[in-house]
């Protein structure tokens, strides 16, 4: 088949048609930024979706990434405020809000940002000293923060974070921190141990004062009521010996026979029961007082004549001259 001149202007036209459609028409994907450019020249910024641009006059000048992008710090060197060499990297986060400025306000974006994380990693941690470096990680976090994103921000970009990752001592100071670590520690544990040993004093010598003080109230305790039983005896004994005057000033005679035998018992009973060995020699009036308390509890009215006849008895046989002793004599004096 052979094609005609105007044949051919159409195909060619139609070619045209196609390749301005496809010069015009640009789609953006989610998450990215379009700078479109005339001449040369920043005109506007395509959103994600389909748009369409003036082909052969306009162009795409740059593709910027607006997603939250990370950035890895390499390790620095930093000497702190006390002239300590310590090595430290860092991990920043920043996202681009204004994709014109980040494409036209700064050249290599993201080596500007990486240099100005380190410089400023320097001059952060260099004005503090080891110990503070070491326990305030927190708040160099947020001196960087704040510093860095106040410095970026011409650029149209957002820092939202900025992160120590690790700090590294020298070693021979690492040493010298952990000697030092463990002598607190020892020192802490001497005070603790030392506070215990006082409070378990303290409280031995409470514990023997509260003995002591309870020991006292109950000898206190013990002496009242002996004291009280001793009362009580004695008042006892006082209203039986009243009883006993009375009943002798009334002329009972049995009562004092009563009273005197008692004493008589029990004196006899604290002799029998005494610990040692020993020999009582009784007088003849023993024997007979002993027979006085069973008449006298046997015959209340004889009991005194009793008693008159038989020391009567015992006074002749004092004044009677000795005789001469025969086995009946000595038999008879043997009997009661």
């Amino acid at each position: 088949m052979v094609l005609g001149g105007f044949d051919i202007v159409v195909i060619a036209l139609v070619v045209f048609v196609i390749l301005v459609l496809f010069a015009g028409i640009k789609t953006v994907p989610q998450g990215y930024r379009y700078t479109i450019e005339r001449f040369g020249r920043y005109t506007r910024t395509l959103e994600p979706g389909l748009n369409l641009i003036t082909p052969f006059i306009e162009r795409v000048g740059a593709r910027m990434n607006v997603m939250e992008q990370v950035l890895n710090v390499p390790t620095q060197e930093v000497i702190t405020k006390d002239n300590a060499s310590v090595s430290a990297d860092a991990v920043s986060f920043y996202q681009i809000l204004n994709a014109a400025e980040a494409a036209y306000q700064v050249s290599n974006l993201e080596n500007a940002i990486l240099n100005l994380t380190m410089t400023n990693i320097r001059s952060v941690m260099g004005s503090m000293d080891l110990d503070e470096l070491l326990s305030n990680r927190d708040a160099i976090n947020d001196r960087l923060l704040r510093v860095v994103d106040d410095a970026v921000q011409p650029w149209g970009i957002k820092v939202t974070r900025v992160e120590i990752k690790d700090i590294q001592p020298p070693r021979d100071l690492v040493d010298a921190m952990a000697r030092q670590m463990k002598a607190e520690r020892e020192k802490r544990a001497q005070v603790l141990e030392a506070e215990g040993s006082r409070n378990a004093q303290i409280l031995r010598a409470e514990g023997a004062k509260q003995s002591a003080i309870l020991q006292a109230e109950g000898q206190r305790e013990a002496a009242f009521r002996n004291a009280e039983a001793r009362e009580r005896l004695a008042e006892a004994e006082a209203k039986a010996t009243k009883m006993v005057s009375e009943a002798i000033a009334s002329g009972n005679v049995q009562a004092i026979n009563y009273f005197v035998a008692q004493k008589y018992t029990e004196a006899l009973t604290a002799i029998g029961t005494a610990g040692n060995s020993k020999v009582v020699l009784m007088p003849v009036e023993a024997s007979s007082s002993s027979d006085r308390s069973a008449v006298s509890a046997r015959s209340p009215r004889r009991s005194l004549a009793t008693i008159r006849r038989r020391r009567r008895r015992v006074r002749s046989q004092r004044r009677a001259p000795p005789r001469p002793s025969t086995p009946s004599t000595r038999q008879r004096s043997a009997e009661p």
